[in-house]
């Protein structure tokens, strides 16, 4: 699978991305400065890390939208390739279009870091195919603008075309108030588009994906698209 990792400036889970697929999962990387406007077509996935891109000035992600590389991922998103984004790299997918809804302040209004409990919601997509459907992943969680919200009627139509990909819940999958760290609206964690090729999280995989850590539920995130850029080369 052919990666290209975009960089802004005040991005810094780039290199973590990086390593986990390079020298963890064995797959070919690329840097994508955020200056540069290029052609996408060879990429199998593009990847938006986490950080704080131009210091979460205005709003999150909301200056890095305006980047020229944002052109490029915006056409290769709507001729079909996949993009991942990640904390920092969801908020940016938000402001661009990309993904409906919006990030907000967490509801305890301070930065939250700490692992989490999310739940798959469907196997359906690049994203999740390697996924257990129901399962629970630990992940860990680090940002304070993540609160997702989008309007009842919007949020009924997320649930009813399979597009919440994950939900914040406790360790057996439970459901509740106080299994959601930053009063996202229906705990979602993580989401995609009706085309479910692109997707955002406010969770960390990379964060969690190498066998010398004691977790590495991240990896199935990984090994779904790796495995359908591996399909997608068969047919």
């Amino acid at each position: 699978m052919k990666c290209g990792i975009v960089v802004f400036p005040g991005s810094n889970c780039d290199h973590d991305c990086d390593h986990i697929l390079k020298k963890i999962l064995n797959q070919e990387t690329h840097w994508l400065w955020h200056k540069d406007e290029v052609d996408l077509s060879s990429f199998d996935l593009i990847l938006l890390p986490g950080g704080f891109s131009y210091g979460d000035y205005l709003r999150a992600g909301a200056i890095s939208r305006f980047s020229p590389v944002m052109n490029s991922v915006i056409r290769f998103a709507e001729n079909g390739g996949k993009v991942l984004g990640i904390c920092n790299g969801f908020q940016i997918l938000l402001e661009s279009g990309l993904l409906p809804g919006a990030l907000m302040q967490n509801h305890t209004r301070k930065f939250i870091c700490k692992n989490v409990y999310v739940r798959v919601e469907t196997t359906g997509t690049p994203f999740t195919q390697k996924c257990n459907d129901k399962s629970v992943l630990e992940i860990p969680i680090a940002h304070h603008q993540g609160s997702y919200y989008i309007d009842p009627h919007s949020l009924s139509d997320l649930e009813e075309k399979g597009q919440i990909l994950f939900r914040y819940c406790d360790a057996k999958g439970g459901i509740s108030e106080s299994s959601n760290p930053n009063g996202s609206v229906g705990s979602v964690a993580g989401l995609c588009n009706e085309q479910k090729n692109v997707m955002g999280m406010m969770p960390h995989p990379e964060r969690c994906a190498d066998p010398l850590w004691a977790n590495i539920d991240g990896q199935s995130i990984f090994q779904s698209l790796i495995s359908q850029a591996e399909n997608a080369k068969r047919t």
